[in-house]
């Protein structure tokens, strides 16, 4: 089924900060299954595993090959630290199609707010939008995960299967729901987590955001999202989809 969609774009020239902003119309193939992804479920984690981990402690430009040469996302104030703008536009690419007109506000970073998960629960807690979990690692690797619900502690997993991880290994790779389980996001005063499944976690953050851990999982089948297991954080943000 094709809807047809009205876009707004912001337009900039960097050198003279000049800015402006156009329409064009399109059209886009709705997905069959958009609605049927787009419930919210809970469901029980697995403790023991989880508790386990807790305690172990060339910039590519393709905008011209996408399409979206001269196009930029919507980010209302600040730049991100750990994105550059064509991966931006290349992850923006990549959202539903109901998140892509979005604007991106951001909310937590750890070069500004410190590196503590309780701090990113206070920064977000009056937010009920869908939101991006970016992450630079020492190893200069970039990842992340698409959270189609507020980040929160929970004693049980949520969210919906819109939510999915992502690396740029220099490429974006995105990783979707396999439909096999229904891990999507658990917070904890002690850790964050995106998928599970088997006692192995997409992407499993400590709560002093300073260590990490990524393992291939069954609610994604991805990849190792850093180039090892084990990670330590560089940086860390938080954007809201509002």
């Amino acid at each position: 089924m094709l809807k047809s969609l009205r876009y707004q774009f912001k337009m900039s020239r960097l050198s003279k900060g000049e800015s402006c902003s156009i329409w064009f119309e399109g059209s886009v193939e709705d997905e069959e299954d958009d609605d049927e992804d787009f419930h919210m479920v809970e469901v029980q984690d697995e403790c023991t595993d989880g508790q386990k981990l807790e305690n172990e402690c060339t910039f590519w430009d393709v905008p011209r090959l996408l399409g979206l040469e001269g196009i930029t996302s919507n980010i209302t104030s600040e730049d991100s630290k750990v994105l550059s703008i064509t991966q931006i536009q290349q992850l923006s690419h990549s959202l539903p199609a109901t998140l892509r007109l979005c604007e991106w506000m951001l909310t937590y970073r750890t070069q500004s707010h410190g590196s503590s998960l309780r701090t990113l629960y206070r920064t977000t807690n009056k937010l009920d939008t869908c939101m991006i979990v970016l992450v630079k690692d020492t190893y200069g690797q970039v990842f992340g995960a698409v959270c189609s619900a507020p980040l929160r502690v929970s004693s049980t997993y949520y969210g919906t299967g819109q939510t999915f991880l992502f690396s740029f290994s220099p490429h974006l790779q995105v990783y979707k729901w396999t439909g096999i389980n229904s891990y999507f996001i658990k917070g904890s005063v002690d850790s964050l987590v995106f998928g599970g499944g088997l006692g192995r976690f997409g992407l499993w953050l400590h709560g002093d955001l300073l260590r990490g851990r990524s393992q291939r999982c069954e609610t994604f089948d991805n990849d190792v999202l850093s180039s090892e297991e084990d990670f330590i954080i560089n940086e860390l943000e938080v954007w809201a989809l509002v």
